[in-house]
């Protein structure tokens, strides 16, 4: 029975068997949603520090308190725990409207990757029961209404379309409750959502910033405020308008892993590496417990993704040592739950990031990708990064052998994702596949061609955003530029690729060396200074890369 027929049934099922009037829902429809359910599980202060939050709904004094923890669980993306708590309040009311608004709030995660066909058939079941609910007030229909737009016709509309109905249901429900901060908070993260990958006027996000700035003064500590100020920022040119909020945000939600980490994104951004390790090492030490608390065999995902923005935050201070400990601690991994795409993508990511930024080419041409318990063939953009990985490898090592097969599995990855309709993650395999042609063609001889397709992969990667599941790029395509034209002696051109890519990486590592290379290659003296200056003042003091010493080098002879 197709999807949207088995709603329609569950809704007339519902309606003959709901005791008390039609006021709740049978227990026997309730069981078939299989929701979660066991102990809430935070790791952090004892007394699971998570934000305050005012928000009412009907019910006894225990349901109210309960569904403000699961609102507070849910706004730090905490979305097992929080359905958790929704189950916890549809057991002891199941005529209780607003649970089952949780349940499709939890199983839809906006920001975070897509729903499982599972979790839609959740999501669903749990509207199509809210509706049969008679005793609902307008605004517990109105609720139902703005998140049932999200899941109405799961099964024939694609995510986007959905995020693109939610926030237009989201908006009318924002607009009817003005005095309600809750709605305005949904409709901020639903503009989020529903924002273009390809705009580049962030128009929704400044709007979507303007309705959380509003509603900050006067709820400090409400984590979803804080922690949408942080996602709505979370761009070039706007993370420094966040960075109070990510500064604030651990602080209001200890208790949660994600809240831990989230800052990171912010102080990425900046530049900020020391902050972006100390937030990263609190969130993996958390997750960690996180896994051993719930009963998790292994790993959680969430430790995965803070290994990952720990690895980059080292290796942009240079610090090398504390790099390679990440990746030999990423191959003692046999296990994650769940193995999902994040897991994926810092597996692939944290060893390919440590031999390209440090520029081991024989290690990159015969890396290995380490399975853990990753289906990879779910996971062809992140894939992709480790043929990337061995393919420039394979360039810079002149290893024909290798770049002509894994060139040829790069192209089948792009058009694997073609096929699927993943445009943006097809263009961020494409941005690679220029790349490594590029430097194909340098190999080759045709210096001319090879700087006009990586010119091409710099402005396509110019024109996308990166995904939250990364802090960044395995190697900027603008930083690759200025390789190249450093390679060819073009010192200027070279320095203007530096900068411009400091301008969206700001204190990259390669990249102000780069600057201070390519500056003082040009007679350029006191850019050079400036830079390798900066250099310095951002990497470990006892950083063994040979780029530190050359910098101090040319510092104390000028």
């Amino acid at each position: 029975m197709r999807p949207a027929l088995v709603l329609s049934a569950i809704i007339i099922i519902a309606c003959f068997s709901c005791k008390d009037k039609k006021k709740a829902p049978s227990a026997l429809l309730i069981k078939d949603m299989n929701l979660k359910r066991g102990d809430i599980i935070t790791c952090g202060p004892a007394d699971q520090q998570l934000g305050s939050i005012a928000f009412d709904i009907r019910g006894t004094g225990q349901v109210k308190e309960d569904f403000r923890l699961g609102l507070k669980l849910l706004h730090s993306f905490e979305y097992d725990e929080s359905e958790k708590v929704f189950a916890r309040i549809i057991d002891a009311d199941p005529a209780c409207v607003m649970a089952y608004w949780g349940i499709a709030m939890s199983n839809f995660h906006p920001l975070w990757e897509h729903p499982t066909p599972t979790e839609l058939k959740k999501g669903a079941q749990a509207v199509a029961l809210a509706h049969t609910i008679t005793n609902k007030t307008e605004k517990e229909a109105d609720y139902i209404e703005a998140i049932g737009a999200f899941y109405d016709q799961y099964d024939k509309l694609d995510h986007k379309t959905r995020c693109n109905n939610f926030e237009k249901a989201t908006e009318k429900l924002y607009m009817k409750y003005p005095a309600d901060k809750e709605a305005a908070i949904f409709y901020a993260l639903a503009l989020d959502a529903a924002a273009p990958v390809t705009d580049k006027s962030f128009t929704k996000q400044k709007k979507a910033g303007g309705i959380l700035n509003a509603l900050y003064p006067d709820n400090p500590n409400h984590p979803g405020i804080v922690h949408y100020i942080i996602h709505t920022y979370d761009y070039p040119g706007l993370a420094a308008d966040a960075l109070p909020a990510a500064r604030r945000y651990a602080s209001i939600a200890p208790s949660s892993a994600h809240a831990l980490h989230m800052p990171s994104h912010i102080f990425t951004r900046l530049g900020l590496w020391d902050e972006c390790i100390r937030s990263n090492q609190a969130s993996v030490t958390s997750a960690q417990c996180y896994a051993q608390s719930s009963g998790i065999k292994g790993h959680w995902d969430e430790e995965l993704h803070g290994l990952d923005y720990l690895m980059y935050g080292y290796l942009q201070k240079g610090a090398n040592d504390s790099a390679k400990m990440q990746w030999d601690y990423l191959k003692t991994i046999r296990e994650i739950h769940p193995a999902n795409f994040k897991v994926a993508y810092a597996f692939a990511a944290i060893p390919s990031r440590y031999v390209l930024e440090n520029k081991i080419w024989p290690a990159a041409t015969v890396l290995q990708l380490d399975s853990a318990n990753i289906q990879w063939q779910n996971f062809p953009w992140q894939k992709a990064i480790y043929y990337f990985t061995r393919l420039m490898g394979a360039v810079h090592t002149n290893n024909g052998a290798v770049a002509k097969t894994t060139l040829t599995e790069l192209q089948r990855l792009r058009d694997t994702l073609m096929a699927q309709k993943d445009t943006y993650k097809a263009g961020q395999v494409a941005i690679q596949l220029k790349t490594a042609q590029a430097w194909m063609q340098l190999q080759r001889g045709d210096s001319e061609e090879a700087l006009s397709l990586m010119q091409e992969a710099a402005d396509m990667e110019d024109k996308t955003e990166k995904h939250p599941v990364t802090p960044g790029e395995v190697l900027p395509a603008r930083e690759l530029l200025g390789d190249m034209l450093v390679q060819m002696k073009k010192w200027r051109p070279a320095l203007k690729a530096y900068e411009a890519s400091l301008k969206t990486h700001p204190n990259r590592f390669n990249s102000l060396y780069g600057a201070g290379l390519a500056a003082e290659k040009a007679g350029l003296t006191e850019k050079a200074q400036n830079y390798y200056r900066t250099l310095i003042n951002i990497s470990e003091p006892h950083s063994n890369r040979a780029e530190i010493e050359t910098a101090k080098q040319f510092l104390k002879a000028g």
